[in-house]
C-alpha cells in the first residue's frame, strides 16, 4: 500500500506495523532521560512514514513530556485558549487538559457545559486547523486512565490513503480547482452539542483557511486536509459546499482508512502528525463516572503550508 511499500531500516526502534496503509507502534525507546538524538532521528523516519506512533508505558512525567515534545519543534500554548481568566489545572502551559477532570478533581458530570463542549473531540478533526497557524504533531499521553473495558479509544483516519484512493475525476477535480476550506472551532462544537451551544454563530468569529488538498512534505505524498472544524468550501454555493466536504468527510472515515488505538497503561503516548491523519476520542461507558486524565503537548507545524492562506492572527480568543 502506498506509505508503506518501501522497506525502513531502522537500528535503534523496533516497530511493529498496526494497519495496512499507516500507524506503528514503537519500542526500544528510553523515555527516562532525554532522548538521544540518533534514537529521535530514527522516530522522526517512523512518524514521517506512519502518521501515528504509539510508545507504551512511557513513565513520562509533565516536565519530560513537555522536554520530548519540544525537540519536534515549537509548542503551542495553551494561554490564549483560557476565556476571561479561566484556570488551567495543570502545572506546564505546553500541555493541554484534554481529560475529563474539573479544577477540584472531580469527573465531569455529562450535562457539565465542558463535557458538552469537549463532545466535539468525538468528531473526526485535526489540531489547530481553526487557527492560522496550524498544529503538525500532536503528543498526547494517558496520565490516569480509566478501569479497563471501558472504552476511550482513540482513532484515527489515514487521510493520505483516502486521498490515493479517490477517483480519478474527483481528484483532477480537487488539483484543477486548489480548493481553500474555512475552518472554524465554534462550527464543529455546534455540530456535536446543538442543543448546549444552539445560540453560538459560527460565522460571528474569524475563520481559519487551509487548502483542502495539500501535499504532505515529509512524505511526498498528497493529502486531504480535512476535519470536522470545516464550516465551507470557499466559492462554491452553499449547497455544493456541504455536498462536496460530506463526499471527502465520508469517504476518508471509512473503516479500512481507520485505526482505533487502545490506551493500555498509564504513562502510554501517542505521537501523531495532523498533517496527514485526522482523529478522533471514541468515548465509552467510563464518562461521567471514572477520571481519564489525558494530556497533550502541541507542536507548531513548521512545512510551508504552516499558517494556511490566513493572516498571522489569533482566533482562539473567546473559547470555552
Amino acid at each position: 500500500m502506498p506509505g508503506l511499500a518501501n522497506e525502513t531500516a531502522f537500528h535503534l526502534i523496533t516497530v511493529k506495523e498496526l494497519h495496512p496503509t499507516f500507524g506503528a507502534e514503537i519500542n526500544g525507546v528510553d523515555f527516562s532521560k532525554a532522548v538521544e538524538n540518533d534514537v529521535f532521528q530514527e522516530i522522526l523516519v517512523a512518524i514521517r512514514k506512519y502518521g501515528i506512533c504509539v510508545f507504551r508505558d512511557t513513565q513520562l512525567d509533565d516536565n519530560l513530556h513537555v522536554q520530548f515534545a519540544a525537540k519536534f519543534g515549537e509548542l503551542d500554548d495553551v494561554t490564549p485558549y483560557l476565556a476571561g481568566g479561566r484556570p488551567h489545572r495543570l502545572t506546564s502551559p505546553q500541555l493541554f487538559d484534554v481529560g475529563n477532570i474539573d479544577l477540584d478533581g472531580s469527573v465531569f458530570v455529562l450535562d457539565h457545559m465542558r463535557q458538552a463542549f469537549n463532545k466535539g473531540n468525538g468528531l473526526f478533526h485535526v489540531d489547530s486547523s481553526f487557527n492560522p497557524r496550524r498544529a503538525g504533531y500532536s503528543l498526547l499521553r494517558a496520565h490516569e486512565l480509566p478501569p479497563k473495558g471501558m472504552g476511550g479509544n482513540t482513532d484515527f483516519a489515514d487521510t493520505r490513503a483516502a486521498f490515493d484512493d479517490l477517483d480519478r475525476e474527483l481528484k483532477r477535480e480537487l488539483l484543477a480547482n486548489d480548493y481553500v476550506a474555512a475552518h472554524s472551532l465554534w462550527h464543529s462544537r455546534k455540530l456535536a452539542s446543538p442543543e448546549a451551544l444552539k445560540d453560538v454563530d459560527p460565522t460571528a468569529y474569524p475563520f481559519s483557511r487551509h487548502k483542502l488538498v495539500q501535499m504532505h512534505e515529509p512524505s511526498g505524498r498528497m493529502n486531504l486536509y480535512i476535519a470536522a472544524h470545516v464550516h465551507h468550501i470557499e466559492g462554491l454555493e452553499e449547497g455544493k459546499s456541504k455536498e462536496l466536504f460530506d463526499k471527502l468527510y465520508k469517504h476518508a472515515q471509512q473503516p479500512k482508512y481507520v485505526l482505533s488505538v487502545e490506551w493500555e497503561h498509564n504513562g502510554d503516548l501517542i505521537l501523531w502528525d495532523n498533517t496527514s491523519v485526522m482523529h478522533r476520542a471514541a468515548g465509552g461507558i467510563f464518562e461521567g463516572k471514572y477520571k481519564r486524565d489525558m494530556r497533550r503537548a502541541t507542536v507548531h507545524d513548521a512545512s510551508s503550508t504552516a499558517w494556511g492562506l490566513n493572516e498571522r492572527t489569533d482566533v482562539r480568543q473567546g473559547l470555552p
